[in-house]
């Protein structure tokens, strides 16, 4: 019987001597296992089998033998052909007058089973679609690397990330497309992050990668800005090709919060921050993100009040004919002069724009707006209104600017729309009905943000366009000296010339750049070498000599990127701490203001809040006004600020006696710990200025 069961292979057996020496095996397992049984008898029990529990520590057959106590259902594989069974063992000691003489044990082939419960386990564990860690395994994985990192006083930073535009390749490629452009992003994400790191999806488009030992925010803006670049380029699928982006919240532990609920939280919060600053970007997190969402929220409930209030305005940024070098066009940018958080630029605005229900109504104005005002300039000069979708396909659109262009006796063709790709993944019939009525007004079309990715030449077929926009992107890219780039560009051009369309180009920031889109041919220009967007009144003062010409100048660009601010700072010296007021702020340095007789050469501590320091030297002083220079530069915060590399570290607030917490928004003067005194230890070596007395009063 016990024959019978051996060779059945249902159960078999094995012995051993004192020193672990295998005795017997049953001839059934020597076969499974690949080897004969004459090489196994007399060997080592330790060198035929290994455990088959390669992450669990501790578990060695070596360890189980070597106590010399019964065990039972021990998974181990031969160590010689490890993908040929899994087996479990269990096994007796054998004493003789209380003297150990070894093993005797039975055995069971559990090699379907166990890898039944091993895929169970990695699924439990890991994505099924791209092999990326899950949300459960990603919380673990940030869990315990928080705990033990708190011990040993290290940082990590997490990553948030979500597509844009996802939902879109789902719409019009299907689900199945889907599917492959999430697992090439697994891919491109796991090549982009060359650092040690752990990369995970939480569900649907959303992404979420573990960085430890990072605090560093300057790297930590060219890793993320590094996946946004790898992410934007166009995924080759089945079903087509197809151009999405990604945006990217970052925070990081114990900074921006200490468990694994805060960290993420705050790494979320940057995510949404990052989104609603017009996708695409990255962010990091600050203590102020939440009240802005809150705030941001408001603004979005709070613009039909500001239509019927006339809290918005129009400024106007000149778009230039390259042969003659004169204004020929206009293109009006939203901006609103809020009650209480002041002007609000086109940039933020057309963010809040985008998550209000107001998109129509707000269009809608624009449209009156514009038509009145470029009633007043001269006649070779047009206004360009660009046009969202959901107004393109309101009810009343081509009716509308029919009104606006009568009331305000503008010529039909003084008026330029500017209409994205996206209006043709619409009702096909709708879109061309409207687009048949636009043509017979008479007004201008123009097809914006062409080369993004969704390009095709069905559109220029379709639609009566007169100019054709090169998507701002492949401008940059062609900045950055690609001649690939730069020959797309004068492809289009070309195919523009020969549909007797006009082109433009905007976003150009350098004259070299200016220079070499003249060469391709492109007929008309904007950016900010020539002009940034001004105000009513500025266009008119322009137009009262007639024709309005534009040199580009490299100097308005270096002016643009020194911010202007207007905020209360705290300034550290010798000890005392000094409060200033911050009037502007470049990566390299800071105009302050509020000290008097502040000489050259003197080195200041300035704390931008949040746990920022930067050491800085003044280097222009008049006055009470000091312009200092950086030790460090500043680094990009993925919104257009400005933020610095480190911060205070909470372990050192921690070890003068202050709770372990995320770090707050105020300033650090008086925290040990933070490199500093406690702001009123030594005697002021400055005296303030009257007039920043008198605005403390």
């Amino acid at each position: 019987m016990l024959d019978d069961l051996e060779r059945s292979g249902l159960g078999w057996f094995w012995a051993s001597d004192a020193g672990g020496n295998l005795t017997y095996l049953s001839d059934t397992i020597a076969q499974r296992i690949d080897t004969p049984l004459s090489d196994l008898i007399g060997r080592p029990l330790t060198s035929i089998f290994v455990s088959a529990e390669h992450e669990v520590r501790g578990k060695t057959l070596a360890l189980k033998l070597g106590a010399r106590k019964s065990f039972s259902g021990f998974a181990v594989q031969s160590q010689q052909h490890p993908e040929r069974a899994v087996l479990r063992l269990s096994g007796q000691p054998v004493f003789d007058d209380d003297e150990f003489i070894g093993y005797r044990g039975t055995g069971t082939d559990v090699t379907d089973e166990y890898h039944r419960e091993e895929e169970t386990e990695r699924l439990a564990k890991y994505d099924s679609l791209t092999g990326l860690s899950n949300r459960h395994r990603m919380s673990h994985l940030i869990d315990t690397t928080l705990t033990a990192f708190k011990a040993a006083k290290r940082n990590a930073a997490v990553l948030m990330l979500d597509l844009d535009r996802f939902k879109h390749v789902n719409d019009t490629l299907g689900h199945a497309a889907g599917d492959e452009l999430l697992r090439q992003v697994a891919d491109r994400l796991k090549r982009s992050i060359e650092v040690d790191c752990h990369v995970g999806r939480l569900g649907g488009d959303e992404f979420q990668v573990l960085i430890p030992d990072l605090d560093d925010r300057g790297e930590l803006g060219e890793i993320a800005m590094k996946i946004i670049t790898m992410l934007k380029q166009p995924f080759s699928l089945e079903e087509g090709r197809a151009v999405i982006g990604a945006s990217v919240g970052i925070a990081i532990a114990p900074h921006d919060g200490v468990t694994t609920a805060d960290i993420v939280r705050s790494a979320d919060l940057a995510l949404y921050a990052a989104k609603n600053g017009g996708r695409g970007q990255f962010r990091f997190f600050s203590g102020d993100l939440e009240n802005e969402a809150l705030f941001r929220r408001r603004l979005e409930e709070g613009l039909g009040e500001a239509l019927r209030k006339e809290q918005l305005f129009l400024r106007y940024e000149p778009i230039l004919d390259v042969g003659s070098g004169h204004v020929c066009a206009l293109e009006t940018h939203i901006c609103w002069r809020h009650e209480q958080r002041g002007e609000i630029d086109e940039d933020e605005f057309a963010v809040i724009l985008e998550g209000s229900g107001q998109v129509v109504e707000v269009g809608q104005w624009a449209i009156t707006e514009a038509c009145r005002a470029a009633g007043e300039w001269p006649e070779s000069v047009r206004v360009a209104v660009n046009i969202p979708v959901a107004l393109f396909m309101a009810d009343g659109f081509v009716e509308h600017i029919s009104a606006a262009l009568k009331a305000s006796d503008l010529a039909p063709h003084r008026l330029g729309l500017e209409i994205s790709e996206a209006i043709f993944f619409g009702n096909s019939e709708a879109v061309d009905r409207t687009l048949a009525q636009l043509f017979k007004l008479g007004v201008r079309l123009t097809l914006d943000e062409f080369g993004s990715g969704h390009s095709s030449l069905a559109y220029l077929r379709r639609a009566p366009f007169d100019m054709v926009k090169i998507d701002e992107n492949l401008i940059i890219e062609a900045e950055r000296g690609g001649n690939r780039d730069l020959g797309l560009v004068r492809a289009i051009v070309a195919l523009a010339s020969a549909l007797e369309m006009g082109t433009i180009a905007n976003g150009i920031e350098t004259t070299d750049l200016y220079d070499r889109l003249r060469e391709c041919g492109i007929g008309c220009v904007e950016g900010p070498i020539f002009s940034d967007p001004i105000g009513l009144d500025a266009v008119r003062e322009e137009f009262e000599g007639g024709t309005w010409s534009i040199a580009p100048s490299g100097d308005r660009l270096a002016r643009a990127r020194r911010r202007t601010v207007y905020r209360k700072i705290q300034v550290i010296h010798d000890d005392h701490s000094y409060e200033v007021t911050l009037r502007n702020l470049s990566r390299t340095g800071a105009l302050i203001q509020g000290l008097e007789d502040v000489p050259k050469g003197t080195q200041f501590v300035v704390d931008l809040g949040g746990g920022q320091l930067a050491v800085a030297e003044v280097i222009r002083s008049n006055g009470d006004t000091q312009g200092l220079q950086f030790e460090e530069p500043l680094v990009d915060d993925g919104s257009g600020g400005l933020v610095t590399r480190n911060r205070v570290s909470p372990y050192a607030l921690a070890s003068a006696g202050a709770p372990l917490a995320a770090l707050s928004q105020g300033d650090y003067k008086g925290m040990e710990g933070g490199g500093l005194g406690q702001g009123g230890a030594s005697t002021p070596k400055f005296g303030y200025a009257r007039r920043s007395r008198s605005e403390a009063a």
